[in-house]
């Protein structure tokens, strides 16, 4: 075992049937360790042997292809433990309205755009972050900067949706107060607007599989709203996609999944390895920028509020309280598990995790964009938010995620903000949280820590050693190439 420590569908170019045997010559795996060979052939990694042995001893036969990697650095391939796949790949297509300071702001942008963009359908948008805005949205500004075409913009956090009249109208809801629609409305909301044909979110999604495998990813657990199953068994009936998925089940479609006979690990489609049924998504609670995150104290100026919306035992986890009624209902039934987010925590169910063997799916990203609002709304509180390194010392197993399209699908991302804890130039924020770059790296790679023979072939060559990397440098970090399976989905080969 060796430590790392060191919109066309058609498949990656020159990519080598599963069985091909490759040998990765003159790789590295980190901390500046001696080169050495890894061999793959059907999908695993059936060698690691120093470079300077005989050849026998990487297993070459022949009809191997050996490539030569100059020293590049090799490491397990890296996961997005929580995406919603669909709702990313439309949101590269979408108005981009992050950074936007104010309602007025987001009013303007929406003018703008709608100026130059085709008209006719709805104007989706996403990414507005309205906790720290001094004014409030409202469907009147929307009306004022668009008023004859449908307008729906969807927070960052996928909490909420802001709607013009028009699209309220569209949506069978003009009598909204406000056009803001928060949780579960919000969702239904959504769901009654146009939707883009699925043949096209397939080849938007496929293409978004692509560019994650360009930064190194070889799997994501898609919690996507809707059948994921049924739209994964679609997606994979012909091409393999560029990544390994894990499609979440949501409870409207429980159990039309169990009558199939269909199991968490269950392979899907005509790719099973690659595609299989994911976790059951439950909800305990919202979000912190919303302000529908269950927590034991109110919010500041929402005393009357709880923040709860329909509350249920789940995974899916914001506040403290929140996450205590998670992990008591773990603790209920004894099962395995996962908590989305857990984002803050009481002290004392921080080893709850690791008694329970509940993992922790965090998204370190998170951290760094909602610092500003959680020191507004958890003042008091933050030394006990995203607090990684308490719960990799009270031994939980952390997932890196990146909830995209609430932040981008880039694991370097959520690897360069867990090491640092700022990504603006500021201090980092509560710096006794930051994780060492070894156990953030493990944490984007669902807990692989080394290259072992028998593993699956599920690889990242990168030009820079992570362990000896800067944080911008981790952030924007080159890939040379990624393998899922044994084959290549990123790169020159």
């Amino acid at each position: 075992m060796t430590d790392f420590a060191g919109t066309s569908r058609a498949p990656v170019a020159g990519t080598p049937p599963r069985g091909t045997a490759v040998t990765l010559a003159r790789v590295r795996l980190g901390a500046g360790g001696p080169p050495v060979r890894v061999r793959v052939a059907d999908g695993g990694v059936t060698h690691v042997v120093a470079e300077q042995g005989p050849p026998a001893s990487a297993g070459l036969v022949a009809g191997d292809r050996v490539l030569d990697l100059d020293g590049r650095v090799l490491l397990p391939g890296l996961w997005d433990a929580h995406v919603h796949l669909a709702e990313w790949a439309s949101a590269r297509r979408r108005l981009d309205l992050s950074g936007t300071a104010s309602a007025r702001e987001v009013a303007d942008r929406v003018r703008d755009h709608g100026r130059t963009a085709p008209g006719g359908s709805v104007l989706f948008g996403y990414g507005f972050r309205d906790g720290l805005w001094s004014d409030a949205p409202h469907k009147e500004l929307l009306d004022a900067a668009l008023p004859d075409r449908p307008v729906a913009l969807v927070s960052a956090d996928l909490h909420a949706v802001w709607l013009n009249s028009a699209c309220l109208a569209l949506a069978g809801r003009g009598d909204h107060p406000t056009g803001l629609v928060r949780e579960h409305e919000g969702h239904v909301v959504l769901s009654a607007l146009p939707e883009a044909p699925a043949e096209t979110v397939d080849d938007w999604v496929a293409d978004a599989c692509r560019a994650a495998a360009a930064r190194g990813v070889t799997g994501v657990i898609d919690f996507q709203f809707g059948d994921t199953v049924g739209a994964w068994e679609r997606r994979s009936a012909d091409v393999p996609p560029a990544v390994r998925v894990a499609a979440a089940v949501y409870p409207s479609h429980l159990d039309a999944a169990l009558a199939r006979g269909l199991r968490t690990g269950s392979g899907i489609g005509a790719h099973g390895d690659l595609v299989r049924v994911g976790p059951l998504k439950l909800f305990t609670d919202g979000s912190l920028n919303t302000r529908t995150a269950l927590c034991r104290d109110p919010y500041p100026g929402l005393e009357g509020a709880d923040g709860a919306h329909g509350i249920e035992p789940a995974v899916h986890a914001i506040g403290d309280r929140a996450n205590t009624v998670a992990l008591d209902a773990f603790e209920a039934v004894r099962c395995r598990g996962r908590i989305e987010h857990a984002q803050l925590l009481s002290p004392e169910d921080l080893p709850r995790f690791a008694e329970l063997d509940v993992v922790a799916g965090v998204q370190p990203r998170h951290a760094t964009d909602d610092r500003d609002v959680a020191d507004r709304y958890w003042a008091g509180r933050t030394e006990r938010a995203f607090a990684y390194a308490d719960l990799l010392a009270a031994g939980a197993r952390l997932e890196f995620g990146s909830d995209a399209p609430v932040s981008p699908l880039d694991p370097w991302l959520a690897v360069a903000s867990a090491v640092s804890r700022t990504d603006d130039g500021r201090p980092a924020w509560h710096p006794e949280q930051r994780l060492p770059v070894r156990d953030a790296l493990a944490a984007a790679a669902r807990g692989r820590r080394l290259i072992r023979v028998g593993d699956p072939a599920d690889l990242v060559v990168v030009d820079a050693d992570p362990l000896t990397a800067d944080p911008d440098t981790l952030r924007a970090m080159p890939v040379h190439a990624t393998m899922t399976d044994g084959r290549w989905t990123h790169g020159p080969y």
